[in-house]
Protein backbone atom coordinates (compact mmCIF):
# COMPACT_ATOMS: atom_id res chain seq x y z
CA UNK A 1 0.00 0.00 0.00
CA UNK A 2 0.81 3.60 -1.06
CA UNK A 3 -1.00 5.55 1.69
CA UNK A 4 1.75 6.01 4.65
CA UNK A 5 3.80 8.17 2.21
CA UNK A 6 1.48 10.53 0.87
CA UNK A 7 0.41 11.03 4.17
CA UNK A 8 3.94 11.83 5.43
CA UNK A 9 4.46 13.83 2.90
CA UNK A 10 1.49 15.65 3.14
CA UNK A 11 2.38 16.19 6.83
CA UNK A 12 5.70 17.65 5.97
CA UNK A 13 3.73 20.70 3.95
CA UNK A 14 2.53 22.47 7.05
CA UNK A 15 5.67 22.68 8.63
CA UNK A 16 7.85 23.78 5.70
CA UNK A 17 4.96 26.39 5.00
CA UNK A 18 5.57 27.54 8.87
CA UNK A 19 9.63 27.66 8.30
CA UNK A 20 8.94 29.77 5.37
CA UNK A 21 6.71 32.14 7.19
CA UNK A 22 9.10 32.69 9.94
CA UNK A 23 12.41 33.02 8.09
CA UNK A 24 10.31 35.61 6.10
CA UNK A 25 9.48 37.51 9.42
CA UNK A 26 13.09 37.70 10.66
CA UNK A 27 14.35 39.18 6.88
CA UNK A 28 11.42 41.78 7.55
CA UNK A 29 12.07 42.65 10.67
CA UNK A 30 16.41 42.59 10.36
CA UNK A 31 16.66 43.64 6.77
CA UNK A 32 17.32 46.86 8.01
CA UNK A 33 19.95 45.97 10.42
CA UNK A 34 21.43 43.74 8.19
CA UNK A 35 22.00 45.50 4.93
CA UNK A 36 24.39 48.59 4.69
CA UNK A 37 22.66 51.96 4.15
CA UNK A 38 22.86 52.84 0.52
CA UNK A 39 26.06 55.36 -0.35
CA UNK A 40 25.41 58.92 0.02
CA UNK A 41 26.22 60.82 -3.43
CA UNK A 42 29.96 62.13 -2.92
CA UNK A 43 29.80 65.80 -2.08
CA UNK A 44 30.72 68.00 -4.99
CA UNK A 45 32.39 70.52 -2.72
CA UNK A 46 35.08 70.37 0.00
CA UNK A 47 34.55 70.46 3.57
CA UNK A 48 35.06 73.84 5.20
CA UNK A 49 37.56 74.61 7.42
CA UNK A 50 37.27 75.66 10.99
CA UNK A 51 39.24 78.93 12.09
CA UNK A 52 42.15 78.34 14.19
CA UNK A 53 42.13 81.25 16.19
CA UNK A 54 45.37 82.84 17.86
CA UNK A 55 48.80 81.82 18.59
CA UNK A 56 49.43 80.87 22.41
CA UNK A 57 51.65 83.23 23.92
CA UNK A 58 54.35 79.71 24.39
CA UNK A 59 54.01 79.17 20.59
CA UNK A 60 54.18 82.80 19.69
CA UNK A 61 57.54 83.59 21.08
CA UNK A 62 58.62 79.52 19.73
CA UNK A 63 57.97 81.23 16.58
CA UNK A 64 59.10 84.63 16.77
CA UNK A 65 62.47 82.91 18.13
CA UNK A 66 62.80 80.79 15.02
CA UNK A 67 61.98 83.81 12.87
CA UNK A 68 64.80 85.89 14.19
CA UNK A 69 67.61 83.89 14.56
CA UNK A 70 67.10 81.31 11.69
CA UNK A 71 69.14 83.00 9.42
CA UNK A 72 72.07 83.43 11.45
CA UNK A 73 72.07 79.77 11.92
CA UNK A 74 74.18 77.87 9.54
CA UNK A 75 75.05 74.30 7.99
CA UNK A 76 78.75 72.98 7.98
CA UNK A 77 79.98 69.93 5.82
CA UNK A 78 83.65 68.73 6.52
CA UNK A 79 85.94 67.35 3.84
CA UNK A 80 88.80 65.08 3.80
CA UNK A 81 91.38 64.38 1.03
CA UNK A 82 91.40 60.35 0.45
CA UNK A 83 94.02 58.97 -1.68
CA UNK A 84 92.69 55.82 -4.00
CA UNK A 85 94.84 52.40 -3.30
CA UNK A 86 94.94 51.79 -7.03
CA UNK A 87 95.17 54.91 -9.02
CA UNK A 88 96.37 56.96 -6.11
CA UNK A 89 94.62 60.19 -7.29
CA UNK A 90 93.85 62.39 -4.22
CA UNK A 91 89.97 63.31 -3.80
CA UNK A 92 87.97 64.98 -1.17
CA UNK A 93 84.98 63.15 1.19
CA UNK A 94 82.76 63.95 3.08
CA UNK A 95 83.69 63.40 6.51
CA UNK A 96 81.09 64.97 9.44
CA UNK A 97 78.52 67.53 9.60
CA UNK A 98 77.62 69.71 12.39
CA UNK A 99 75.95 73.64 12.84
CA UNK A 100 77.21 77.05 13.79
CA UNK A 101 76.25 80.44 13.63
CA UNK A 102 77.18 83.46 12.15
CA UNK A 103 79.31 85.56 14.88
CA UNK A 104 80.01 89.29 13.29
CA UNK A 105 79.64 90.99 10.28
CA UNK A 106 83.24 89.99 9.16
CA UNK A 107 82.07 86.71 8.23
CA UNK A 108 83.38 84.92 11.19
CA UNK A 109 81.73 81.65 12.22
CA UNK A 110 81.47 80.15 15.74
CA UNK A 111 81.31 76.44 16.19
CA UNK A 112 82.35 73.10 17.69
CA UNK A 113 85.81 72.23 17.31
CA UNK A 114 85.04 68.18 17.35
CA UNK A 115 83.36 69.28 14.32
CA UNK A 116 86.20 70.92 11.45
CA UNK A 117 88.72 68.30 13.65
CA UNK A 118 91.12 67.01 11.21
CA UNK A 119 88.96 68.19 8.28
CA UNK A 120 90.84 69.19 5.05
CA UNK A 121 88.03 71.90 4.03
CA UNK A 122 85.09 72.76 5.24
CA UNK A 123 82.11 74.22 3.39
CA UNK A 124 79.45 76.42 5.33
CA UNK A 125 75.77 76.89 4.03
CA UNK A 126 74.31 79.83 5.03
CA UNK A 127 70.14 79.75 5.79
CA UNK A 128 70.09 81.56 2.12
CA UNK A 129 71.13 78.39 0.54
CA UNK A 130 74.59 79.97 -0.46
CA UNK A 131 77.46 77.77 0.06
CA UNK A 132 81.01 79.56 0.96
CA UNK A 133 84.44 77.62 1.96
CA UNK A 134 85.23 78.28 5.62
CA UNK A 135 88.50 79.46 6.66
CA UNK A 136 90.12 78.42 10.13
CA UNK A 137 90.77 80.89 11.92
CA UNK A 138 91.84 79.46 15.29
CA UNK A 139 90.57 76.68 17.75
CA UNK A 140 90.29 75.77 21.21
CA UNK A 141 90.13 72.38 21.68
CA UNK A 142 89.90 72.45 25.46
CA UNK A 143 86.71 74.18 25.16
CA UNK A 144 85.23 72.81 22.25
CA UNK A 145 85.15 75.66 20.08
CA UNK A 146 86.52 76.63 16.86
CA UNK A 147 86.43 80.07 14.61
CA UNK A 148 86.19 80.18 10.99
CA UNK A 149 85.77 82.75 8.35
CA UNK A 150 83.90 83.10 5.54
CA UNK A 151 83.97 85.48 2.59
CA UNK A 152 79.77 86.45 2.42
CA UNK A 153 78.64 89.95 1.60
CA UNK A 154 77.04 91.84 4.81
CA UNK A 155 73.74 91.46 3.30
CA UNK A 156 74.26 87.45 4.04
CA UNK A 157 75.30 87.75 7.50
CA UNK A 158 72.47 88.08 10.29
CA UNK A 159 73.83 88.05 13.65
CA UNK A 160 72.39 86.88 16.74
CA UNK A 161 71.49 88.98 20.25
CA UNK A 162 74.06 88.04 22.88
CA UNK A 163 72.23 87.24 26.07
CA UNK A 164 74.16 86.37 29.53
CA UNK A 165 74.75 82.84 31.22
CA UNK A 166 75.54 83.66 34.39
CA UNK A 167 71.72 84.79 35.25
CA UNK A 168 70.47 81.58 33.91
CA UNK A 169 67.58 79.39 35.95
CA UNK A 170 66.99 76.07 36.15
CA UNK A 171 63.45 75.75 34.49
CA UNK A 172 63.56 78.78 32.05
CA UNK A 173 62.54 78.20 28.92
CA UNK A 174 65.33 77.18 25.43
CA UNK A 175 65.36 76.81 22.23
CA UNK A 176 67.88 74.85 20.10
CA UNK A 177 68.60 75.48 16.44
CA UNK A 178 70.51 73.51 13.96
CA UNK A 179 70.64 70.58 11.47
CA UNK A 180 70.24 67.54 13.26
CA UNK A 181 71.17 64.44 10.93
CA UNK A 182 71.60 67.31 7.64
CA UNK A 183 67.83 68.62 8.28
CA UNK A 184 68.09 71.77 7.73
CA UNK A 185 67.04 74.35 10.17
CA UNK A 186 65.17 72.24 12.70
CA UNK A 187 64.71 73.84 16.17
CA UNK A 188 63.67 71.73 19.80
CA UNK A 189 62.62 73.37 22.65
CA UNK A 190 62.97 72.28 26.21
CA UNK A 191 64.11 74.13 29.54
CA UNK A 192 67.45 74.63 31.12
CA UNK A 193 67.95 71.27 33.02
CA UNK A 194 70.53 71.95 35.07
CA UNK A 195 73.55 73.99 35.64
CA UNK A 196 77.33 74.18 36.96
CA UNK A 197 77.57 71.00 34.59
CA UNK A 198 81.22 69.61 33.83
CA UNK A 199 82.37 67.42 30.68
CA UNK A 200 85.11 66.22 28.83
CA UNK A 201 86.90 67.94 26.33
CA UNK A 202 88.34 66.28 23.21
CA UNK A 203 91.42 66.81 24.74
CA UNK A 204 90.58 64.88 28.18
CA UNK A 205 90.23 68.33 29.83
CA UNK A 206 87.18 68.88 31.98
CA UNK A 207 84.78 71.74 30.94
CA UNK A 208 83.21 73.14 34.11
CA UNK A 209 80.40 75.35 34.35
CA UNK A 210 78.18 74.07 31.15
CA UNK A 211 74.27 74.34 30.91
CA UNK A 212 72.54 70.61 30.97
CA UNK A 213 69.37 71.49 28.63
CA UNK A 214 66.49 69.07 27.50
CA UNK A 215 65.85 70.29 24.23
CA UNK A 216 66.28 67.59 21.82
CA UNK A 217 69.99 67.80 20.77
CA UNK A 218 71.01 65.29 17.73
CA UNK A 219 74.23 64.67 15.25
CA UNK A 220 74.22 67.45 13.50
CA UNK A 221 73.08 69.74 15.93
CA UNK A 222 76.45 70.67 17.39
CA UNK A 223 78.43 73.89 17.14
CA UNK A 224 74.67 75.41 17.23
CA UNK A 225 73.12 78.13 19.34
CA UNK A 226 71.19 77.84 22.54
CA UNK A 227 68.65 80.49 22.46
CA UNK A 228 67.00 81.80 25.43
CA UNK A 229 62.91 82.51 25.24
CA UNK A 230 63.99 86.47 24.26
CA UNK A 231 66.16 84.66 20.95
CA UNK A 232 69.45 85.70 23.08
CA UNK A 233 72.94 83.03 22.49
CA UNK A 234 73.00 81.65 26.03
CA UNK A 235 75.16 78.89 24.66
CA UNK A 236 76.76 76.38 22.04
CA UNK A 237 75.47 73.20 21.88
CA UNK A 238 78.18 70.94 22.19
CA UNK A 239 77.45 67.31 23.37
CA UNK A 240 75.10 64.77 24.35
CA UNK A 241 74.69 62.12 26.53
CA UNK A 242 73.30 58.80 24.80
CA UNK A 243 74.11 55.57 24.90
CA UNK A 244 72.09 55.16 21.77
CA UNK A 245 73.18 57.69 19.52
CA UNK A 246 70.41 59.83 19.65
CA UNK A 247 69.10 62.03 21.70
CA UNK A 248 67.69 61.18 25.70
CA UNK A 249 66.78 64.46 26.69
CA UNK A 250 70.33 65.13 28.08
CA UNK A 251 72.27 67.52 26.20
CA UNK A 252 74.98 70.24 26.81
CA UNK A 253 76.36 74.03 25.87
CA UNK A 254 79.13 75.70 26.44
CA UNK A 255 77.73 78.67 27.95
CA UNK A 256 77.74 82.18 26.13
CA UNK A 257 79.93 84.49 28.68
CA UNK A 258 82.80 81.41 28.10
CA UNK A 259 82.32 81.99 24.48
CA UNK A 260 82.69 85.82 24.78
CA UNK A 261 85.58 85.52 25.78
CA UNK A 262 87.29 82.91 23.90
CA UNK A 263 86.34 84.13 20.00
CA UNK A 264 87.66 87.99 19.97
CA UNK A 265 90.92 85.90 21.34
CA UNK A 266 90.88 83.47 18.58
CA UNK A 267 89.56 86.10 16.12
CA UNK A 268 92.54 88.41 17.47
CA UNK A 269 95.71 85.96 17.92
CA UNK A 270 94.37 82.47 16.22
CA UNK A 271 94.31 81.29 20.06
CA UNK A 272 93.45 81.46 23.22
CA UNK A 273 96.18 83.84 25.32
CA UNK A 274 96.18 81.49 28.23
CA UNK A 275 97.39 82.39 31.55
CA UNK A 276 99.63 80.44 33.73
CA UNK A 277 102.70 80.33 36.39
CA UNK A 278 105.40 78.54 33.78
CA UNK A 279 105.93 75.14 35.64
CA UNK A 280 105.71 71.38 34.11
CA UNK A 281 103.65 69.41 36.88
CA UNK A 282 103.49 65.67 37.87
CA UNK A 283 101.03 63.26 35.44
CA UNK A 284 97.92 62.29 37.95
CA UNK A 285 99.16 58.72 37.74
CA UNK A 286 102.80 59.67 39.26
CA UNK A 287 101.03 62.14 41.95
CA UNK A 288 98.60 59.04 42.99
CA UNK A 289 101.52 56.66 43.07
CA UNK A 290 103.29 59.32 45.51
CA UNK A 291 100.04 59.96 47.35
CA UNK A 292 100.71 63.86 46.56
CA UNK A 293 97.19 65.43 47.16
CA UNK A 294 97.33 68.73 44.78
CA UNK A 295 99.80 69.39 42.14
CA UNK A 296 103.24 68.46 42.37
CA UNK A 297 105.74 71.22 40.73
CA UNK A 298 108.44 68.73 38.83
CA UNK A 299 110.49 71.35 36.80
CA UNK A 300 110.09 75.49 37.30
CA UNK A 301 111.25 77.14 34.32
CA UNK A 302 113.90 79.65 34.12
CA UNK A 303 113.03 83.21 33.93
CA UNK A 304 108.73 82.16 34.54
CA UNK A 305 106.50 83.69 36.91
CA UNK A 306 106.64 80.68 39.19
CA UNK A 307 110.53 81.15 39.42
CA UNK A 308 110.14 84.88 40.27
CA UNK A 309 107.37 83.68 42.48
CA UNK A 310 109.78 81.58 44.41
CA UNK A 311 108.04 78.30 43.50
CA UNK A 312 110.34 75.11 43.53
CA UNK A 313 110.26 72.05 41.33
CA UNK A 314 111.36 68.36 42.29
CA UNK A 315 114.89 67.83 42.26
CA UNK A 316 116.89 64.62 42.23
CA UNK A 317 119.99 63.83 44.91
CA UNK A 318 121.37 60.98 44.32
CA UNK A 319 118.99 58.05 44.54
CA UNK A 320 116.75 60.58 46.42
CA UNK A 321 113.97 62.25 44.97
CA UNK A 322 113.34 65.93 47.26
CA UNK A 323 109.26 66.57 45.79
CA UNK A 324 109.08 70.26 44.83
CA UNK A 325 106.40 72.56 46.03
CA UNK A 326 102.82 70.78 46.03
CA UNK A 327 100.01 73.64 44.89
CA UNK A 328 96.57 72.54 47.15
CA UNK A 329 94.90 75.92 46.54
CA UNK A 330 94.58 79.11 44.20
CA UNK A 331 93.24 82.19 45.73
CA UNK A 332 91.20 79.91 48.72
CA UNK A 333 90.09 77.51 46.05
CA UNK A 334 91.12 73.99 46.59
CA UNK A 335 93.10 72.45 44.21
CA UNK A 336 93.70 68.39 43.76
CA UNK A 337 95.10 67.89 39.97
CA UNK A 338 96.05 69.67 37.33
CA UNK A 339 92.97 70.25 35.93
CA UNK A 340 91.21 71.54 38.20
CA UNK A 341 94.59 74.30 38.63
CA UNK A 342 94.38 75.11 35.06
CA UNK A 343 90.31 76.00 34.57
CA UNK A 344 90.76 78.59 37.66
CA UNK A 345 93.34 80.01 36.41
CA UNK A 346 91.86 80.05 32.67
CA UNK A 347 89.20 82.78 34.02
CA UNK A 348 92.08 85.17 34.95
CA UNK A 349 93.88 87.30 32.63
CA UNK A 350 97.68 87.84 32.04
CA UNK A 351 99.39 90.42 34.36
CA UNK A 352 97.01 88.94 37.20
CA UNK A 353 98.28 88.27 40.39
CA UNK A 354 97.53 85.08 42.38
CA UNK A 355 97.69 83.83 45.66
CA UNK A 356 99.03 80.16 45.91
CA UNK A 357 98.68 78.04 48.81
CA UNK A 358 101.83 75.33 48.50
CA UNK A 359 102.75 72.69 50.98
CA UNK A 360 106.77 72.75 50.85
CA UNK A 361 108.82 70.48 53.26
CA UNK A 362 105.58 69.53 55.25
CA UNK A 363 104.39 73.36 55.86
CA UNK A 364 101.60 75.28 54.42
CA UNK A 365 102.93 78.65 52.98
CA UNK A 366 101.31 81.13 50.51
CA UNK A 367 103.31 82.63 47.37
CA UNK A 368 102.10 85.74 44.91
CA UNK A 369 102.71 85.00 41.36
CA UNK A 370 102.28 87.53 38.58
CA UNK A 371 100.38 85.26 35.73
CA UNK A 372 102.22 84.74 32.10
CA UNK A 373 101.05 83.97 29.20
CA UNK A 374 101.73 80.02 28.27
CA UNK A 375 101.68 77.85 24.99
Amino acid sequence: MRVAPLARSARRVPILLLLTIILGGFWWFFQDRLMPPPLAEPSEEPRAVTARGDFTAAEKTAIEVFRSASPSVLFVTTLELRRDLFSLNIYELPRGTGSGFIWDHQGHVVTNYHVIENASRVQITLADQSSWTGRVVGVAPDKDLAVLKIDAPVANLALLSLGDSTNLVVGQQVFAIGNPFGLDQTMTSGIVSALGREIRAVTGRTIHGVIQTDAAINPGNSGGPLLDSAGRLIGVNTAIYSPGGGSAGIGFAMPVNVVNRVVPEIIRYGRIIQPGLGITVAHEQLARQLRVDGVLIVNVRPGSAAEQGGLRGSRQIGNQLILGDIIVAVAGRGVRDFDELRNILDKLRVGDTVELTIMRDGAKITVNVVLEEVG
